[in-house]
């Protein structure tokens, strides 16, 4: 029987999904910590884009890359990601899901994810794409702090986010929002106030990142220049089990490394990628993780907005790649999802993701001693990271795939 990495029994295989991820690359502003394919456009033909949408979607029904109804197969979830979703205007996001059910089965409770950034204008808009299908909202707040915000480029105010909260809540059934922490500067007090103030506006779900540097972003740049000083390792930690134990007291645990939901909250989306499901990318810089005849692979559109809008035009989809994934490659990205998850990874799905056995993958005698510390729990259907093990998931990965 399941067993999640705090102990708590569970029961069944996890359902796995198949997810569809629209891409939507334009932003208002680029914000300094955000590495995502997001780009700054004065003007946007909207009825371009949707066209170019449709047709990529039509391309890959054609080519059977959906979900196979013979075999019993459904969507699950809809992620519209960016970028800036709610940029788009709804009626692209109604044509796109309309599409979207002539050519496949969505099952009867689909996922229906839009990313939403707080300002008024878009805010306003929050009904007008409940209407379209949209079902949750995930809200970029990043902060209910005035001057982390200004530290983090984002565009809207504490008061707008507050506002954008209550408008979801009544707009669709399940929201979230985002948030940073570990900011430099942050006290242990001042982000036990802000997550209490999150709390009392949360939904079933919360996001809570640390703050990290990622390549070619401003805050590189900032951080290469001594410009920017990041919050010491042991202090970063020390806010990382503050904020696991809130979560788990006011009853949203942690269901992945940066992800806290009541039990039913979870992004059903997100946890297409963390057990391995397969999904289908639309749009730029999309991925996707498809079979053909039982074999596994990548694909990955292209980056550059304009790029993939004119090869879509010209060829139907605006594919940049697609490279077969080995069962031994398939196996390593399930355990470097899966062991994301308090659940951990269920050898059932473990084996319809790669056709490999987790014991013949992680053989006992190589997690024992990882067991043994504390870091993993391996039951005879489950090999899950503990919360210690989670929380140096690099390193425990590393010595798991040596």
């Amino acid at each position: 029987m399941p067993v999640s990495a705090e102990g708590t029994v569970t029961q069944g295989i996890p359902r796995r999904g198949f997810g569809l991820y629209v891409h939507w690359p334009f932003c208002v502003s680029k914000c300094p910590y955000c590495d995502f394919n997001s780009h700054v456009r004065e003007r946007i033909d909207a009825a371009r884009w949707q066209s170019a949408y449709l047709a990529e979607l039509s391309h890959y029904a054609e080519a059977g890359l959906g979900p196979d109804a013979q075999r019993g197969e459904e969507i699950t979830s809809v992620f519209f990601g960016g970028g800036t979703p709610s940029l788009m205007p709804p009626e692209t996001a109604a044509a796109i899901l309309d599409a979207a059910r002539r050519h496949w089965r969505l099952a009867a409770d689909t996922e229906i994810t839009l990313e939403a950034n707080p300002n008024s204008a878009e805010a306003a808009k929050f009904a007008a794409f409940a209407q379209a299908g949209v079902n949750r909202l995930s809200i970029g707040v990043q902060s209910f702090d005035e001057d982390a915000l200004r530290f983090l480029g984002r565009a809207h105010d504490a008061g707008e986010a507050r506002r954008a909260i209550a408008a979801a809540a009544k707009a669709v059934p399940r929201y979230s929002f985002d948030l940073i922490y570990a900011r430099p500067g942050q006290t242990t007090e001042s982000w036990r106030s802000e997550l209490r103030d999150a709390l009392r506006l949360a939904g079933d779900h919360l996001s809570l990142y640390t703050l990290t540097i990622e390549p070619n972003t401003g805050f590189a740049g900032a951080l290469a220049r001594g410009a920017l000083k990041l919050m010491p390792d042991d202090e970063q930690a020390a806010l990382y089990d503050l904020t696991q134990e809130i979560m788990q007291d006011a009853g949203l645990p942690a269901y992945e490394i940066s992800n806290h939901a009541k039990a039913g909250g979870e992004s059903r989306h997100n946890l297409v990628y963390w057990r391995s499901g397969e999904y289908l990318g639309l749009g730029p810089g999309a991925h996707g993780r498809i079979r053909r005849a039982g074999q596994w692979a990548a694909t990955q559109n292209r980056k550059k907005p304009e790029a993939w809008l004119e090869q879509v035009e010209q060829r139907g989809e605006g594919r940049e790649s697609e490279t077969a994934i080995s069962p031994r490659e398939r196996a390593e990205e399930a355990l470097m999802m899966g062991l994301r998850l308090s659940e951990g990874i269920h050898a059932g799905n473990f084996q319809a993701a790669c056709g490999l056995a987790l014991d013949d993958v992680v053989p006992r005698e190589r997690t024992a001693p990882l067991e043994a510390a504390g870091l993993l729990m391996r039951t005879p259907e489950t090999l899950a990271a503990t919360r210690a093990g989670r929380a140096v998931l690099d390193g425990l990965l590393a010595r798991l795939l040596a």
